[in-house]
């Protein structure tokens, strides 16, 4: 009776040890393919057409003209990654008839706003770019 209580104990401070962690990260964008900083700095140029440009980019958010009435188009991205983590002790629900569990979750904010100046003929005059993360 005795080496019965024994090796479940010891059963159940080994399942109580073990553990098992799940990660999971969702990231929640409006764009299929992603808008990022080096992507801006890599593939526009100034004297690129405005069809170029949307081509890469897609469709602007904004679309505004500055005082002499040349467009600006304004590209306002925002990203949320959700990270999950979860342990769980399965052996207890042999021993006790429940399973314990913990977890903890966090996210973080992504911004990145592009500001594209075109000039009288549509091609890109200059651009900008703003990236936070918090």
């Amino acid at each position: 009776m005795k080496k019965i209580f024994i090796f479940f104990l010891s059963l159940f401070f080994i399942s109580g040890c073990a553990s098992a962690a799940r990660h999971r990260q969702l990231t929640q964008d409006d764009t299929g393919d992603r808008i990022t900083v080096g992507k801006v700095q890599r593939e526009i140029k100034v004297g690129m057409p405005s069809a170029q440009v949307a081509e890469i980019l897609g469709s602007p958010n904004i679309v505004s003209t500055d005082e002499e009435r040349r467009e600006v188009w304004v590209y306002d991205k925002v990203a949320t990654d959700v990270s999950y983590s979860n342990s769980e002790a399965g052996a207890s629900l042999i021993l006790f008839g429940g399973a314990g569990s913990s977890g903890a979750a966090s996210s973080t904010q992504r911004t990145l706003t592009i500001i594209i100046k075109f000039d009288n003929a549509g091609k890109v005059r200059d651009f900008s770019y703003h990236s936070s993360k918090f």
